[in-house]
């Protein structure tokens, strides 16, 4: 893929002080902004907003489109999807072409040289292997990105969009927008309205963050996304899910883990996985096994071969229980 291709819950009290949000009267909710972000947008700096296909990223690409045509904005303004490859919901490319042909911005697509997610974990696992076998480390080490180490996050997006962001835009202060949500988790309710960001920022250049829509809650989401006429990721409206990022995803619930299972574009990324996790001996989720999710999926061979997993994987985590400390 061309690099550069344009293309219920609580609602908790504000964090943010009055003078700090503005209101649209299409959606009568309040953005968030702090006085650095406004020093940023009234130089007309560009303005990059990272979008997944996902209803939280669609409704800050909204709000966001809004609130800077409201303070007059003039400055360069670009959605960026950071294309995962395999382990994408098909519909996720396509729901970010229709928001950004909705709010008329352009759409750059990214993705990491080096291969894709699933690429990455394959990798990931088979250089585990070769250093383990040298003695390089005691323990193996499992293939697959967790909630603490999400490499997946910080390699395969970030790393990649600002990347990208600082060879489009040379010399230009950049501001990245998020749709992050206090709600959505207790990480995330404690992350600030914006903050520097290191690898947007340049010998006297400033990057930072911003999370417009960090307080609002799930109602304010579904209800700008409808305002605007835009129609949601087949993720939500066909399947169920209650988020859309990878396919299987390891911050994934049960239930959208078994949405995901129930989309016939997903079967082969599926099977795949769990050929990884028979290999490997290491569920995808701590101790929960992709492979119990949808094993009428699966042929009979990979079923047998994900039984002697789960065995080889106690009898790995005895024997590494055993190993002393000092060599940990």
């Amino acid at each position: 893929m061309d690099p550069w291709r344009p293309i219920q819950f609580m609602q908790g009290r504000s964090l943010v002080a009055p003078a700090m949000q503005s209101r649209s009267s299409a959606t009568d909710s309040p953005v968030a902004v702090t006085p650095e972000v406004r020093a940023l947008l009234a130089k007309d700096c560009v303005v990059a907003i990272g979008v997944s296909g996902g209803k939280d990223s669609d409704a800050c690409a909204i709000a966001t489109t809004r609130y800077l045509d409201q303070i007059g904005h003039a400055g360069p303004r670009v959605l960026i999807h950071a294309d995962l490859g395999r382990v994408e919901w098909r519909d996720s490319l396509p729901s970010c072409e229709r928001l950004a042909k909705a709010i008329g911005w352009d759409l750059m697509v990214v993705s990491r040289k080096a291969g894709d997610m699933l690429s990455r974990w394959e990798g990931r696992w088979a250089n585990n292997v070769a250093r383990y076998a040298d003695l390089q480390c005691v323990k193996l080490i499992l293939p697959w990105s967790t909630p603490s180490m999400r490499f997946c996050t910080s390699e395969l997006k970030v790393d990649v969009i600002t990347a990208a962001l600082k060879k489009r835009y040379p010399g230009q202060e950049i501001v990245n927008v998020a749709g992050i949500r206090r709600q959505e988790s207790a990480a995330r309710s404690k992350m600030p309205v914006s903050a520097p960001m290191a690898k947007l920022s340049r010998k006297g250049i400033i990057g930072l963050s911003w999370n417009p829509i960090i307080e609002w809650d799930l109602s304010q989401v579904f209800r700008t996304i409808a305002g605007a006429g835009l129609t949601l990721h087949e993720a939500y409206t066909r399947y169920g899910a209650s988020r859309v990022s990878c396919a299987f995803c390891i911050m994934s619930a049960a239930a959208d883990l078994a949405a995901a299972a129930s989309c016939a574009d997903n079967h082969d990324l599926y099977v795949r996985m769990v050929e990884l996790e028979a290999v490997s001996t290491f569920a995808f989720q701590g101790n929960r096994w992709l492979a119990d999710v949808a094993p009428s999926l699966l042929p009979a061979e990979i079923r047998e071969h994900i039984e002697l997993a789960k065995v080889a994987a106690t009898e790995r985590q005895a024997m590494e229980a055993m190993l002393p400390g000092h060599l940990l």
